[in-house]
């Protein structure tokens, strides 16, 4: 068993590494590349592909070919596009918006032809690729693993680790985040992980054999997931904190730039603080887990968002330093009790033969849905808070820790899983008389 978690750790490793050596940095590569303009589109691609990809893929991993070998086969394909895309970037400038633009402009219209770039088609073949792996790689752990409550989160913070090591590495290249050879890098290890996927443990379709129906191949069958109340409300609320969540992913790099946050002359490196702080997190998660149960860990994840929001406007005005770190270090309890705690959740509601399609609909949900509209909105919310190239990012922050805020209260009054809450109850007890 120790060998199966050493390989499922170096595949989490791989996978993370992969998104972190590219995804957060790559706005410095844009802004020195004159791309600015794409930035809106860069970050909507991701869960635009989200959409589109995990269901499908679930439903062949569920029924018709090994998922360590759909796992490697998108891999390879993915990391080739990656390593296209800086060779297809060029300068690309659009006309600033009017000062009377609506919101429907600053939305829809403003960046609609930054989405034919071939640099932004060639990201978003990547990621078609990409996005199905996070749920095809959960759903690896969890098959291979005897008890995932207390060991998946000792594979996971694999992944932290290696998304941290893909921003420093980052870092470390000629001209930092502006080179164009994170994108090599980052490709390359999406290939060396697809060709790595062959040696994992064998995880077969658990419904081979079974005729699939136009409901199934649609991933249907894991919508009668939400004919529970409790269900239901986890997955609406996740969608609708994945809103102001996009925020960060997309702004909070160069927010950190604007206030001069760096650490080793880098708004990158600084941004690996918060997954340096994850391992913490994900280390003592089965603890937690234990004795606070799904609902309070959701809760407090939620609450990390409103408080590291809240601590960004705050720090805007006078740049106060220990203010964006703190703000960034809370990336721990931010990502950890709320998307792990979630995958765990889901892994534990759906019955085995949707498994795969569950976390794929909760793939598409918050990394798709909700970080997606969430870009959108994000990025007209920036335009409409910026005069002359000057972002005011305490308007900025303000907003989505308002949202997330709200949408915690409604969380903790709607949700209530008595099957959940007493399995932790049991777990806490057989802890105790251990």
């Amino acid at each position: 068993m120790g060998s199966v978690r050493f390989r499922l750790s170096v595949m989490m490793f791989l996978q993370f590494f992969v998104w972190g050596a590219w995804y957060v940095s790559m706005t410095g590569f844009i802004n020195r590349a004159d791309m600015s303009a794409v930035t809106g589109a860069a970050y909507t691609i991701g869960p635009l592909a989200a959409i589109i990809a995990p269901f499908f893929l679930g439903m062949i991993a569920d029924r018709f070919f090994a998922t360590e070998r759909v796992l490697g086969v998108l891999h390879i394909l993915g990391g080739v596009f990656l390593v296209a895309a800086p060779l297809a970037a060029s300068a690309f400038l659009l006309e600033s918006p009017p000062e009377d633009a609506s919101l429907f402009y600053n939305l829809v219209l403003h960046d609609l032809p930054a989405y034919s770039q071939p640099f932004i088609l060639l990201l978003f073949a990547h990621m078609l690729c990409y996005m199905p792996t996070i749920g095809l790689t959960t759903s690896i752990s969890f098959q291979n693993l005897e008890n995932q409550e207390k060991e998946f989160p000792a594979i996971r913070v694999l992944g932290t680790l290696g998304w941290i090591a893909g921003n420093i590495a980052v870092s470390f290249l000629p001209g930092k985040d502006e080179s164009a050879g994170q994108f090599y890098m980052a490709g390359g290890a999406a290939i060396l992980l697809g060709l790595y996927s062959f040696s994992l443990p064998h995880t077969p379709p658990v419904a081979k054999g079974k005729k699939a129906t136009l409901g199934q191949i649609l991933g249907i069958d894991s919508f009668r997931l939400l004919k529970n109340p409790a269900y239901a409300v986890f997955i609406l609320c996740s969608f609708l904190i994945c809103i102001p969540l996009a925020g960060y992913y997309a702004q909070a790099r160069n927010f950190v730039e604007a206030t001069g946050s760096l650490v080793n002359g880098s708004a990158t490196f600084t941004m690996s603080f918060g997954q340096m702080s994850e391992v913490l997190f994900m280390l003592v998660m089965p603890l937690f887990f234990a004795r606070l149960g799904v609902k309070k860990m959701l809760a407090i994840g939620m609450l990390a968002w409103v408080v590291r929001y809240g601590l960004f406007a705050m720090a805007a005005d006078d740049q106060i330093f220990w203010m964006v770190l703190l703000g960034v270090l809370l990336h721990g309890i931010c990502y950890d009790f709320f998307f792990v705690t979630g995958m765990i959740y889901v892994d534990k509601k759906a019955p085995v033969e949707v498994r795969n399609q569950a976390q794929g609909f909760l793939v598409l949900v918050t990394l798709g849905l909700g970080l997606g509209i969430g870009a959108k909105l994000f990025f007209a919310h920036v335009l409409m808070n910026t005069t002359d190239n000057v972002a005011d990012w305490n308007k900025i922050w303000t907003t989505p820790a308002i949202m997330a805020g709200v949408i915690l209260v409604i969380f903790y009054l709607m949700f209530h899983d008595k099957e959940v809450d007493t399995e932790k109850q049991e777990n806490t007890t057989d802890e105790a008389t251990s």
